[in-house]
């Protein structure tokens, strides 16, 4: 199998700040840089990660690091089967002084959203957050009420074959640039966070200041998305598309959404390697995380289906 490798690297002055960011989230989350990578690139491409992962793994300490180093709002929705969608939106209640209605801001309204058990929530609550991820927007009371440009959702899912949990529509799904698992640390790792909880009490508020404000994010998003995509890559990556839709173990395919959201995280990943361009190799090593999520596997799992697509589907050789 060719493999298409492009040498063109860039410099940036905002990629200290990142690096940075990196820095703190992987102190907070031991032994695990794999998912700072994954989070970094869904955050950069304006998408949002779906965790499905076991209790107390590290899941809030990311969301809250991560707001922290952001400078932004973090907010915690603990998703119950008696959640309403005004417990997401917020409602507008009847102020007795002024004879008006004023508006209550739920959680969506915040930088950092982490929610909770998604897949405990009814779907008619879950539909509330679809349009809150899919357009930085909620409407309540037919009234449209803007998100911040920054707005980016961690959630988390209990394995489907527990009890109390409702599946996630399709179209939610496809919001979600990844699907990711934790797991558990390495024993060494695991000694280094002990140490890290006792030496953390001892400089505590050292880690509680912004590395990036909102105008900075907002940039290196823009520059994330102008980074240039060829069109022998773009026909790769549709052909790679293509390829989930016809598999006889995949009952539903990548869709036109889900492929824009696979060239902007591999768009992500180019800039944070510091390329100028988005070459096969993003494109592959993108590809499980962003199909696992999006992908109804009739059977078998997604990283062995990734996999073999990917050995299947011909890559462009670089110019």
């Amino acid at each position: 199998m060719a493999t298409a490798v492009f040498s063109t690297t860039v410099t940036d002055g905002d990629r200290p700040a990142i690096e940075r960011v990196r820095h703190r989230l992987e102190g907070v989350l031991k032994g695990k840089p794999e998912v700072v990578q994954r989070v970094l690139e869904c955050l950069l491409a304006r998408g949002h990660v779906l965790l499905e992962d076991r209790p107390g793994l590290g899941k809030t300490t990311l969301a809250k690091a991560l707001a922290v180093a952001l400078g932004g709002s973090f907010a915690r929705l603990q998703c119950t089967p008696d959640l309403l969608p005004s417990d997401i939106t917020g409602f507008s209640i009847f102020d007795q002084k002024t004879r008006e209605f004023a508006f209550r801001p739920g959680p969506v309204f915040s930088e950092i959203l982490l929610a909770d058990e998604i897949n405990r929530a009814t779907p008619r609550t879950q539909s509330a957050l679809l349009e809150a991820m899919a357009e930085r927007q909620v409407t309540v009371d037919g009234q449209r009420r803007p998100l911040t440009d920054g707005f980016f959702v961690i959630a988390t899912q209990n394995p489907h074959e527990q009890h109390g949990t409702y599946p996630l529509p399709e179209a939610q799904l496809d919001r979600f640039a990844m699907k990711l698992e934790i797991g558990y640390p390495h024993r060494e790792d695991e000694v280094a966070m002990l140490a890290a909880a006792v030496e953390d009490q001892r400089r505590q508020g050292d880690a509680d200041h912004p590395l990036l404000d909102r105008g900075q994010l907002e940039g290196i998003q823009r520059r994330v998305a102008a980074v240039p995509v060829s069109g022998a890559v773009q026909g790769y990556l549709v052909d790679l598309a293509r390829s989930t839709r016809s598999h006889p173990d995949v009952a539903l395919g990548a869709s036109p959404r889900g492929v824009l959201t696979w060239q902007r995280v591999a768009q992500a990943r180019a800039w944070l390697s510091g390329r100028a361009f988005v070459a096969p190799d993003d494109i592959q090593a993108v590809a499980e995380p962003v199909l696992a999520v999006r992908l109804g596997l009739d059977r078998g799992d997604a990283a062995a289906l990734v996999a073999g697509l990917i050995r299947q589907v011909e890559v462009p050789v670089a110019p």
